[in-house]
This record gives structure tokens, C-alpha cells and sequence, in this order.
């Protein structure tokens, strides 16, 4: 056998996606896309590092990175938040609403299960 020529380790091209460990696919359909969006995230970076992207893929990072965009997320993530607050406040009136029912419920069994005092002396 003959010896390997020895190369410097600058000119040993380094494929892309090599260096990152394949894992399973997911079960779910949900874990599953997210997956394959890193996976485009992934090769549309290799693609803009290497000068190889579409002007799409260019347009649509930098639309993503402006502050209109970075803004309008702050939005719907605010918005977010204050619709989860606004059901917790609804689910807490229903079990305050319930909790005032079960307490007049109580309090009405309270006053028909004593035998009225007026009746009882009237008898005698």
C-alpha cells in the first residue's frame, strides 16, 4: 500500500452538515415541522454564507430582522399574553360565580330547615 499525502487541514473542505448528529424523526406532527424549519434555517444560512441564497430568501431575512418586524412581534406576543389573562379572568369568574351559587344553596337550606319560632309558640 502506498502512503497518503498529506494534506494541510486549511485545504480539507469541511462538508456543511457534517459535524451535526443526525437525530431521530419525531412522532409528533407538531415536533416534526419544527424540525424541518430548522432544518431550512439551516440551509438557507449555508446558502447565505456561501453567496449561493435567492434574492428571496435574502429579502425575507432582512424583512425578518427589520424593526417593523421585531415591533409587530412584540405586538402579537403582548396580544397573547392578554388574552390568556383575559380567559383566566373569565374562568376565575365562573368559579367565583359557582362558589356564590353553592354558597346561597347553603345558606337557603340553613333558613328552611329551622322551624320558624312564631309557629311553634302560636300552638300553645
Amino acid at each position: 500500500m502506498g502512503r497518503r499525502k498529506k494534506v494541510p487541514i486549511e485545504t480539507v473542505p469541511v462538508p456543511e452538515f457534517s459535524s451535526k448528529p443526525m437525530t431521530r424523526k419525531a412522532r409528533s406532527l407538531e415536533r416534526r415541522e419544527d424540525q424541518l424549519i430548522a432544518l431550512a434555517y439551516d440551509l438557507v444560512e449555508q446558502r447565505i454564507r456561501n453567496g449561493t441564497a435567492t434574492s428571496q430568501e435574502t429579502v425575507e431575512f432582512l424583512r425578518r430582522g427589520s424593526t417593523k418586524a421585531r415591533l409587530e412581534k412584540e405586538i402579537m406576543e403582548e396580544q397573547k399574553k392578554y388574552m390568556k389573562a383575559k380567559t383566566e379572568a373569565m374562568e376565575s369568574a365562573k368559579r367565583i360565580e359557582a362558589m356564590y351559587s353553592d354558597a346561597m344553596a347553603a345558606f337557603s337550606s340553613y333558613r328552611s330547615s329551622t322551624p320558624d319560632d312564631e309557629d311553634v309558640s302560636g300552638a300553645n
